[in-house]
């Protein structure tokens, strides 16, 4: 059965690479060794992983999102401990355990990712509730949905969500994937404010773009206007006091994903939005990279990018 593995030390410690003289933030970090110790714990940020890419295979995506986690929080665990940031700083609670459904159709993949809706948006309310920030690294990008309903149902509101993507994920409701995640959330009143980043306007079709001009809820900046002087300030200044950061890492060029792309945001320009806005944001959702694709591509680099991505939001929250 689907379910959350919870890591204790002995998980943490096999994926530390020790140095003498240094101290790895995987020697500082914690776990749990029960829920009622959540929200007493000292640690602000609780780490989760979600290694799946059903939800993209039930967008007709290339599957290896799944492959991300695991490289990405041992590189994580691997940086420095010091003065710019503390591993005492983050829980990692674990990973959600999700196994693929007998029936492989579209159907029957899209029926399961309204199962990991399910798994994963109560666990996500958990954490928010306690006082906590969950920092989740996927997966396929349908999980925003659960992200979404879980910090909504935390504040007994609709919540505002920042998305850094190049496809709007505004498609039919059609049953659950990757690319309507942000559909079902609309149509289920857990977003109050949808604000996109980086749309490539190649890439999402016409019933999209007429549903962002007819929905005030909706605003957008292409990416195609920030190479030409737009940017993000307009529409920070619409988040609620409890907002999602979405980051789909196909917005990145050359980062390894289903949507890989050869025009997009730098590495840099991403690590620059989150280092001046994380405190904006009451969870941070990265999802779409993979270090390994099913048709044979592969990334050493991808695991490093998520680890900047992660540190910097931290870090940044906490000064």
């Amino acid at each position: 059965m689907d379910s959350l593995k919870i890591y204790s030390q002995n998980d943490i410690d096999h994926l530390i690479i020790p140095r003498d003289g240094e101290t790895k933030l995987g020697e500082r970090v914690a776990v749990l060794s029960s829920w009622n110790e959540l929200e007493s714990a000292n640690a602000k940020f609780v780490l989760l992983g979600i290694p799946e890419d059903i939800g993209v295979r039930a967008n007709a995506g290339i599957a290896g999102a799944a492959s991300a986690w695991k490289p990405s929080l041992m590189a994580l665990l691997n940086i420095q401990s010091n003065r710019f940031l503390d591993g005492e700083k983050i829980l990692v609670l674990g990973h959600f355990e999700i196994n693929d459904p007998e029936d492989s159709s579209i159907k029957g993949l899209r029926n399961k990712v309204a199962e990991i809706d399910d798994l994963v948006y109560p666990i996500i309310e958990k954490i928010i509730a306690a006082g906590k920030i969950p920092i989740v690294i996927g997966g396929g990008h349908n999980n925003a949905y659960p992200m979404i309903k879980g910090l909504s149902l935390a504040n007994k509101k609709p919540i505002a969500v920042f998305n850094v993507d190049a496809h709007a994920d505004l498609r039919e409701l059609e049953g659950r994937h990757s690319g309507n995640g942000f559909s079902y959330a609309l149509k289920e009143n857990y977003l109050s404010n949808y604000l996109m980043y980086g749309l490539h306007q190649n890439y999402n079709n016409e019933a999209i773009l007429k549903k962002i001009d007819s929905d005030p809820k909706l605003k957008v900046v292409f990416f195609d206007d920030i190479l030409i002087g737009a940017d993000y300030r307009s529409l920070i200044g619409d988040l609620d006091s409890a907002a999602g950061l979405e980051i789909d890492l196909d917005c990145i060029q050359n980062v390894l994903s289903s949507a890989e792309t050869p025009s997009g945001f730098a590495v840099n320009d991403i690590r620059k939005l989150i280092l001046t806005s994380a405190k904006k944001f009451s969870y941070l959702h990265i999802s779409e990279g993979a270090t390994r694709m099913l048709d044979g591509r592969v990334s050493k680099l991808t695991s490093k990018l998520v680890a900047y991505l992660v540190s910097d939001f931290v870090k940044a929250y906490t000064f």
